[in-house]
């Protein structure tokens, strides 16, 4: 089955852009365009391909099609980057090539900036800030074409490389330290200390405190502080205890400024590396910056068989 470009395109833009109106002002056409574009598409695959909600959504086959829609752009620049000009024929400029990734927080505050540092000119990021335990679910809807993401199974349609674990610290500031956990490490100290956690989906704390009491256990004190820096500042200023990057925490453990909970106790996240299951010049590149940046700045993962392929 052939599929036209234009619906395609029509489609990721609906879904990228949430509506028909923004998505008619992404390709400079109309709203009825649009639409007429997708109710093509959808006749031609004989199912409902976006949901009309607001934002809108794409069903589990938009999704396919969403990727594939991104997929046919990538190696439609990254094949015209490589033309070779007739005789004669002055080269054109390359077109940029926009790069769609999702990272979490704290890689993008540590590592992930040396990964693409350098990336060619005509190559354009889209971070795009995510859970490490969520990401996957922007690279199943065609969101992204690469993220950086806590989960080894490949989503369909990817393929996936360990980059290794990054090893989180619990610290505190000294004095509060001293005043929570005077009384010990037990699930009773714990409770009653205030942390810090990066979303309501962070549960790095619950992890570190069942590892060290042996049971989960739940804390009313909790601050939500969803940046790396904020985060790490909050702590040090003494607002709550938390689990901080090993590589941001050091230098202020040396410093004095910040302590260790339980010295010799941390969390280690595994990586993984998910991208498109599609070999392109441009694709091919940012996994091998990414993968050598990550094995400068992550702990070795301990391996549990291959990685994976989707689809």
């Amino acid at each position: 089955m052939a599929f036209d470009g234009d619906q395609l395109s029509a489609l990721a833009a609906v879904v990228h852009e949430g509506s028909f109106d923004a998505a008619a002002q992404r390709l400079h056409v109309t709203p009825s365009a649009v639409s007429q574009r997708i109710k093509a598409l959808e006749q031609q695959v004989g199912r409902v391909l976006v949901l009309r909600t607001r934002p809108c959504r794409p069903t589990d086959d938009g999704e396919v099609l969403v990727r594939l829609a991104g997929q046919m752009e990538l190696l439609g620049r990254d094949a015209m980057a490589q033309l070779v000009p007739a005789p004669g024929a002055s080269r054109a400029a390359p077109s940029s090539r926009r790069l769609p990734v999702a990272v979490n927080d704290d890689s993008m505050s540590t590592w992930f900036p040396a990964a693409v540092a350098d990336l060619p000119a005509d190559v354009l990021l889209d971070l795009r800030r995510e859970d490490q335990e969520l990401s996957a679910d922007l690279l199943r809807d065609g969101t992204v074409m690469a993220a950086v993401t806590a989960d080894p199974r490949a989503v369909q349609g990817c393929r996936v490389r360990r980059l290794g674990a990054m090893r989180y610290l619990a610290v505190a500031a000294p004095d509060r330290r001293d005043r929570w956990f005077a009384d010990g490490l037990g699930a009773e100290v714990f409770a009653a200390a205030p942390l810090l956690a990066f979303n309501r989906e962070d549960g790095l704390q619950e992890r570190f405190v069942a590892s060290v009491v042996g049971r989960r256990t739940t804390t009313p004190h909790v601050h939500y502080v969803p940046s790396q820096s904020a985060f790490v500042g909050l702590v040090e200023a003494g607002l709550g205890w938390g689990m901080v990057p090993e590589v941001a925490a050091a230098p202020l453990i040396s410093a004095g400024a910040l302590v260790e909970i339980r010295a010799g106790r941390h969390l280690d996240v595994p990586l993984y590396w998910q991208h498109w299951a599609l070999r392109t010049p441009t694709l091919d590149d940012l996994t091998e910056r990414v993968v050598r940046a990550a094995a400068k700045a992550l702990r070795p993962v301990r391996r549990h068989g291959p990685p994976s392929t989707a689809g």
